[in-house]
Order: structure tokens, then sequence, then C-alpha cells
């Protein structure tokens, strides 16, 4: 009992050691939040999500329970190989977005089955407009939570560890064929091709997260940019995961 004492101690004192804690837990809380709402206009719409949401999507309508659910039990799983191979990686970050941002997707998908009219998702013009604002939004969304720098998500923590076992591959080579890899998850379970918004967000996604959060980042003082969450931000051969 006095070692698992010792080590939340000692975990808690490691985030307070970056500074603006309690700064970078607001802006964490405020980016998972609006990831789940923005998610559910991507999914309604149905032109592409990120390719994590695309299988976790397909898997719970293939076996008949809500998307918040499914994405909850895979992370479960997936944390489970985290604190195995590199709990370093795991904070509040990582439970907020395991837990939260799926079921406030499912939420806002049934508000919006009874406030929004369905040709909103359905029809052209509104659908393109609906689905570019809330991509450029989610993104917004997303860099938010990865520039508060308290903990990764299981689903990005994989690839990670990954890297630190194949250290001569470049993570950007790493996390693409996982992403694809999952894409073709989706697609198996769906039973059909995932559309081209889903295939273009798994290549560039990542980079233009990456690409906001660092501004966004400058603009609200947080910790640096969390590059190792995303592609482009590992070129070379080399391991450069961080350990918090």
């Amino acid at each position: 009992m006095n070692a698992v004492k010792r080590f939340f101690r000692e975990y808690i004192d490691e985030y307070k050691k970056a500074g603006n804690l309690q700064k970078r837990l607001i802006v964490m809380i405020v980016g998972v939040f609006f990831m789940g709402f923005f998610l559910s206009f991507l999914i309604e719409i149905n032109l592409g999500t990120d390719p994590c949401s695309f299988m976790n999507v397909s898997i719970a309508n293939k076996i008949g329970i809500t998307f918040g659910t499914w994405q909850l039990i895979l992370n479960v799983i997936l944390l489970a190989l985290v604190i195995w191979q590199k709990k370093t990686l795991i904070g509040p970050g990582t439970v907020a977005n395991m837990v939260f941002v799926g079921y406030i997707a499912d939420f806002f998908r049934w508000v919006w089955g009874k406030m929004i009219p369905k040709y909103i998702f359905t029809d052209n013009p509104y659908r393109i407009i609906v689905f570019a604002a809330a991509l450029l939004l989610f993104v917004v969304a997303a860099a938010l939570y990865m520039n508060a720098n308290v903990g990764v998500a299981p689903y990005d923590a994989v690839p990670m560890i990954v890297k630190d076992k194949l250290k001569k591959v470049p993570f950007s080579i790493i996390r693409i064929l996982f992403d694809y890899t999952v894409v073709l998850i989706g697609a198996l379970v769906s039973g059909g091709l995932p559309n081209v918004g889903v295939l273009v967000m798994a290549l560039f996604l990542g980079p233009v997260i990456s690409f906001v959060g660092k501004p966004v980042g400058k603009i609200l003082g947080t910790a640096k940019a969390a590059d190792n969450m995303v592609p482009e931000a590992h070129d070379s051969g080399t391991s450069e995961t961080t350990e918090k």
C-alpha cells in the first residue's frame, strides 16, 4: 500500500513540475468536451472521421452497443497494454479521453436527432458546410487536448510503444500504418469500403492537428505541443517519444 501511495505521490509531483497544472487541466477538459461535441457531427454526416472513431463506430454498430460504450471497452484493453509497457504516458487526460469523448458524441448525436432536421446531415450543400466547420473545430479541440500535455489517449500511446520496440523505423511510418490498419479493421467489420474522407484523415489529420497545435500552445501558454502524438513529428529513425 505504501508503494502505491508513493507511486501516485511521485506521479502527481511530476505533473506539477511541468507548471500551470490547473490551467492545463482546464484546457484538457475543454478540449475533450469539444472533441466529443464536434465528433458527433462528423459521425452523423458520415463523410469521414478519424481512423479510431471510424473503426469504433463500425464495431459498435455491428455488435449493437453505443459508440461510447465500445470506445470505452477498447480503451480499457489498450490502457492495460500501456500500463504494462509505458505507464509514463498515462495522465488525467488519458482517462478523460477514453471515458468521455465517446459518450459526449453519443449524447449530442441523440440531441441532434431531436433538434436538427435530417437533411442537414444528408443533403448538399448543408452537409458539406457542416462537415467543414465540424472538422476544423474538431482539429482545434484536439490541439487543445494535446497541448495540455496531461496524458496520452490509449489509442495514441500504442504506436509510441511500437516505436520504442522498432527504433529504426520512423514514427511517421508506424503511425500511418497503424491508422490504416485500424481503417481496414473498420472496413472489414462494416462490410464496405471506407469513404475517401476517412482515408484522407488517416494520412493528414495528425499533421494538421500538430500544425494547429503549435500556435494554440503558444497562445495558451501551456506546455509544449504533444508532437509525439502525430505522425510527422517523428521523421527520423531514432526514438523520440517523451517520458513525462
